[in-house]
């Protein structure tokens, strides 16, 4: 195997996360557009979405720590180097911290004790118990707060992925670095 490429669980996992949140992010344009009665099952979706993520991102940290990834060519000037090493620890963290604020917001929601999270409707996913026995206004505040942190975070994800999407673009398209196949196929690059 070529020491430039990822591992196939590497790319999968990267992909699984990508697509989840690609998803998650058009719910978020979607649900404001339908109906009243389609909204809570289009939200209901975007938790069990997030949940996965976080779940994936999980194993891929897990996966990532026993598995060194491959190194950037040498040609990679140093400020790309720096850019992209911060970029993907910026991404890391958004990983982890969009599902954590969502479930801390939906485990605050005044009615969360009255509708339960299914995970995409199989079983109860838990809320955070401690969250949901807060006093009613401490609750409000944790809800709001950690509603607006999500959010924050949401557009943030914008600029982490565009940079992220443009520099392996450069690197492949300008530079000439094959840099899209190292995390594109699991087939033997050429």
């Amino acid at each position: 195997m070529n020491d430039r490429r990822y591992t196939s669980l590497a790319i999968t996992f990267h992909w699984l996360v990508a697509i989840g949140i690609i998803l998650n992010l058009a719910l978020t344009w979607i649900w404001p557009a339908v109906a009243d009665e389609q909204v809570r099952p289009l939200i209901d979706l975007h938790k069990s979405v997030g949940i996965t993520v976080l779940g994936l991102a999980i194993m891929r940290l897990l996966w990532r720590l026993g598995h060194k990834p491959p190194a950037l060519p040498a040609a990679y000037k140093p400020w790309e180097v720096t850019l992209s090493h911060w970029t993907h620890v910026a991404l890391y963290v958004i990983i982890f911290a969009m599902p954590l604020t969502g479930w801390i917001m939906d485990s605050a929601w005044k009615d969360a004790a009255s509708h339960p999270m299914f995970l995409f409707g199989l079983f109860e996913w838990p809320r955070i118990g401690f969250i949901m026995a807060l006093d009613p206004a401490t609750k409000l505040a944790v809800h709001d707060g950690f509603g607006e942190a999500h959010e924050v975070l949401g557009n943030i994800v914008y600029l982490l992925a565009g940079l992220h999407i443009l520099g392996a673009l450069k690197h492949q398209w300008l530079d000439g670095m094959r840099e899209l196949q190292r995390m594109w196929y699991t087939g033997t690059p050429e």
